[in-house]
């Protein structure tokens, strides 16, 4: 992705959450000079990948498969004592986050506004391809089950609970607009813990042809080490 892309998405990011009355920690906002400043005091924010991730999957096609998140808090095992995590993201109408499953992380997903997500859910096997048996979950604590490749259309307001091992693939309903969406989770791990389906990528590789407005959760060792 080149960074004028990144740059874009950004302000339209920040614009739909303020519209949303979404707001996000004060250090979201920061300058590259600002984290120089305070490099000692950042240390869990830089070490545990808090703040802006937006990504294409490795696939060069943002609209059509990619995601906008903004980490907002989380732990790291084994270094310190909070065992949870909780993300904001964007998502567009018909823009895929393709199917994936978490060995370890257990979540929520929450429409927190705008249009509808669509869910779409797998069992895996053992040898991490899909099962073909139905897929029990719960939706606001409501037990309910699809078979195997069913959607589940989230409106505003409403949540589902993601198991580990459960393949996910989300989008946009067509029609309803973009969708801001909650995330509650157990620690969650990006370098080790997404198992996607057919091999896709998790991290984009930036062309710079402009400054950064801020930093993404990979530029951090680029710009302050």
């Amino acid at each position: 992705m080149k960074r004028s892309e990144i740059n874009t998405i950004l302000l339209d990011a920040k614009n739909f959450m303020a519209e949303k009355c979404f707001v996000l920690p004060p250090w979201a906002y920061w300058s590259v000079d600002d984290w120089r400043s305070q490099l000692a005091e950042t240390t869990e924010i830089r070490n545990n990948f808090l703040g802006w991730d937006i990504t294409d999957f490795g696939l060069g096609d943002f609209k059509t498969r990619g995601l906008f998140l903004f980490t907002i808090r989380n732990g790291k095992l084994g270094v310190d004592k909070k065992p949870y995590a909780e993300k904001i993201m964007i998502v567009e109408e018909n823009q895929e986050t393709p199917m994936h499953f978490h060995w370890s992380k257990m979540e929520d997903i929450i429409n927190r506004g705008g249009g509808n997500l669509v869910i779409e859910l797998f069992n895996s096997k053992q040898d991490e391809s899909m099962d073909t048996t139905d897929v029990h979950f719960k939706t606001d604590g409501i037990q309910r089950s699809v078979k195997a490749g069913g959607k589940v259309i989230l409106k505003p307001g409403e949540s589902i609970t993601l198991e580990q091992g459960m393949y996910h693939r989300f989008y946009g309903e067509s029609g309803k607009g973009k969708v801001l969406v909650g995330e509650v989770s157990a620690v969650n791990d990006d370098a080790s813990d997404n198992c996607f389906f057919g091999g896709i990528g998790r991290f984009p590789v930036i062309e710079e042809d402009e400054k950064p407005i801020h930093l993404l959760v990979g530029d951090y060792g680029k710009f302050l080490d």
